[in-house]
This record gives structure tokens, C-alpha cells and sequence, in this order.
């Protein structure tokens, strides 16, 4: 039987932990402009970009191959820079009974320090563990540093 387990992913980054915090917690919508070679699509579809509860499907490009997913915001926490996102459909949970990133940013010297903590289960003992998306975050706040950076 597969159990919960977790993977963690850091990068450091030039851009300020504030400047990055906020295109993840209020310019979500820009996220096509700033990784579209990662981020195909994207649309909400309850509530907005931004507030707990709210659900947003995505198509993106991962390990080379376009997946979709439905994502609902779990958790923010402004003050620690936190938000706890829930993977609720798409083709990552074929693979994955809970799949849940937890995006954590701090201020680092000269930049910060951008962390997911990703909780998941597998669906079974077969399912590899999710390193292709390990991949796809470390690009993701490189794109996320290089816009705001170029902004």
C-alpha cells in the first residue's frame, strides 16, 4: 500500500521574496506571458485567481508531454509567504491519489529562496515517484525570476 510522502524542491532566486510572492498570489492570470513554454492554458473556473477555495484548470507542458490539471487554492498564509494549492483532477492524479505543492518564498542575501514541498501518495507501489515535476517547478521560478527581473 502507498504511503504519503513528500519532495522538496529549492531554488534561489535574484528576484525580492515579496515581488516573487506576489505574481504566485495575485498575477496568476500572467502566468501564460511569463512561462509560455511552460503554461499552455489556464482559466478559472470558481471563484477568482486568488482567494482560499478557489479552482483553476491549467494545461502545461511537463517532462515533455502536455498534461492538464484542476488546482484549488487550500491555503494562504501572507505573512510567511505560503500557499498550499490541491491538485483535484487532471492527468498527474492518474498516477497520484493526493498531490498537494506547497509554495513557501523567503528572503535570501541579495534575493530569496523559493521552496514547494510537494505532499503526495501514489496511487500504488508501481507509480514512480514525481521527479518530472521536480523539473517543471525549478523551470517555473526561473521564468518567474527572469520576468520580474526583465519587468
Amino acid at each position: 500500500m502507498a504511503q504519503i510522502a513528500k519532495m522538496e524542491v529549492q531554488t534561489e532566486i535574484k528576484s525580492s521574496a515579496d515581488k516573487f510572492y506576489d505574481v504566485f498570489r495575485n498575477k496568476l492570470h500572467l502566468m501564460l506571458k511569463i512561462s509560455p513554454q511552460q503554461f499552455k492554458d489556464g482559466k478559472v473556473v470558481e471563484g477568482d485567481w486568488k482567494s482560499v477555495g478557489s479552482v483553476r484548470e491549467w494545461t502545461y507542458a511537463a517532462a515533455g508531454s502536455i498534461e492538464t490539471r484542476k488546482e484549488a487554492i487550500e491555503a494562504v498564509d501572507d505573512k510567511s509567504k505560503t500557499i498550499i494549492y490541491s491538485m483535484l483532477d487532471g492527468d498527474m492524479m492518474k498516477c497520484y491519489k493526493t498531490f498537494k505543492p506547497i509554495l513557501n518564498v523567503t528572503a535570501s542575501g541579495q534575493g530569496s529562496l523559493v521552496k514547494w514541498t510537494v505532499v503526495y501518495e501514489k496511487q500504488n507501489d508501481n507509480i514512480p515517484a514525481p521527479i518530472k515535476y521536480k523539473d517543471f517547478l525549478v523551470s517555473w521560478n526561473k521564468n518567474v525570476d527572469a520576468y520580474l527581473l526583465n519587468a
